[in-house]
């Protein structure tokens, strides 16, 4: 039977199914293949694709497996390490002398005393031999291994005062620093640490005067006065020095309103660093605070602690430029005596010395100047 549509129908029955529509044999036959070319394309397209995205993360696993690289070339050595290496224990000193520029090496443990030598007048004192000095550790009498006078370069950190009350004294203490620097060893290096409110290193290691004089008359004194911050700062950068000789020379007003450290942290730092301290306290006759009271005090103490020394300047400055002159003499003229404890101990504490003149007949009373003592090392 045809439908009205001219096709040909062929209609079974399978079951309770309903009836089936049945195409014929080469009508099925090309479905089937036309099926199963769509399944091999879509399997190609699925390994093309997996390929693809595998690539680089096989890629991914060692990236620089094969990479052959060069050494990088040694860094520069710096001047101070380029310098000659003086080995040795009790004749160190000796031939250090034969080369002030050489870098010293000890393998004992040994102690270094700078100090200086002044007689009634509070001048300088030269000329002393080693014989002229007696020297203990804690009460302990100990033999001298070496002694020295010579002037060797070292780092002076300078502390200057930029606070407020400074305003009228800023010039002429100016003056007296640049004074100071020219006066000092050629071979000297320093630094600056300016402070008011908080201290900041304004100029960094030169040997040149001019380069801190160009930075200083750019500057004006202003609010208020951070002295234990600024010298605390001033010793650990010395850490970075180049010389193994090193000293503060603080220039100062007043007293301490503003740091954060304490009295107490900086006397502790102080003892603990190798480090002399000179200070020129331009103090006013009349002390409105009780900081300002106390300053004197206190830079005499750390100062005395390192076997430096305070100078006080009247309120006219007439003599400061003389007094920041006498402290680079002193300086560059110090005896510095070595020894080996006799009683070696590694446990860390304070250990207490004295040093003892035995001058010349015909002498004065003189006075000796030398740091109080050291902490020894730990293990």
């Amino acid at each position: 039977m045809r439908s009205k549509s001219g096709m040909r129908e062929d209609r079974c029955l399978v079951g309770d199914m309903g009836p089936i529509m049945v195409y014929p044999a080469a009508k099925a036959k090309d479905v089937a293949q036309l099926i199963r070319a769509w399944h091999v394309l879509g399997l190609c397209l699925g390994i093309l694709a997996a390929l693809v995205v595998s690539r680089p993360l096989l890629g991914q696993e060692n990236p620089l497996g094969n990479v052959q690289t060069q050494a990088p070339p040694p860094a520069p050595k710096s001047p101070e390490e380029s310098k000659p290496v003086v080995e040795g224990s009790e004749d160190v000193a000796r031939k250090a002398t034969s080369h002030p520029e050489a870098r010293l090496r000890v393998n004992v443990n040994l102690v270094q005393v700078p100090m200086t030598v002044t007689d009634p007048m509070n001048r300088l004192v030269t000329g002393l031999e080693r014989e002229n000095f007696a020297l203990f550790d804690n009460n302990i009498g100990q033999t001298i291994r070496y002694f020295s006078s010579q002037d060797a370069p070292l780092t002076i950190g300078i502390i200057f005062d930029l606070s407020g009350s400074m305003g009228s004294k800023f010039a002429r203490a100016r003056k007296a620093l640049n004074e100071f620097l020219r006066t000092s060893n050629p071979q000297d290096e320093y630094f600056v640490v300016g402070f008011n409110d908080r201290p900041s290193v304004i100029v960094d290691f030169t040997s040149d005067p001019d380069d801190v004089d160009a930075r200083m008359v750019m500057l004006k004194p202003e609010n208020r006065t951070a002295l234990i911050d600024a010298v605390y700062l001033g010793v650990e950068h010395l850490r970075s020095a180049k010389y193994e000789r090193k000293a503060l020379l603080i220039i100062s007003d007043g007293g301490d309103n503003r740091s954060r450290y304490t009295e107490g942290e900086l006397r502790r730092l102080v003892r603990e660093s190798d480090v002399q301290i000179y200070s020129v306290g331009i103090f006013d006759s009349y002390a409105p605070t009780q900081e300002e009271v106390l300053g004197p005090e206190l830079l005499k103490e750390i100062c005395e602690m390192t076997g430096g020394r305070l100078f006080t300047v009247s309120n006219d400055l007439s003599d400061l430029q003389d007094i920041a002159t006498r402290i680079s003499a002193e300086l560059r003229n110090e005896y510095v005596i070595g020894y080996t404890p006799s009683e070696v101990k590694h446990d860390g504490n304070w250990r207490k010395l004295k040093v003892k003149l035995l001058p010349p007949p015909g002498l004065p009373q003189l006075t000796v100047h030398f740091r109080q003592g050291y902490y020894a090392p730990a293990d």
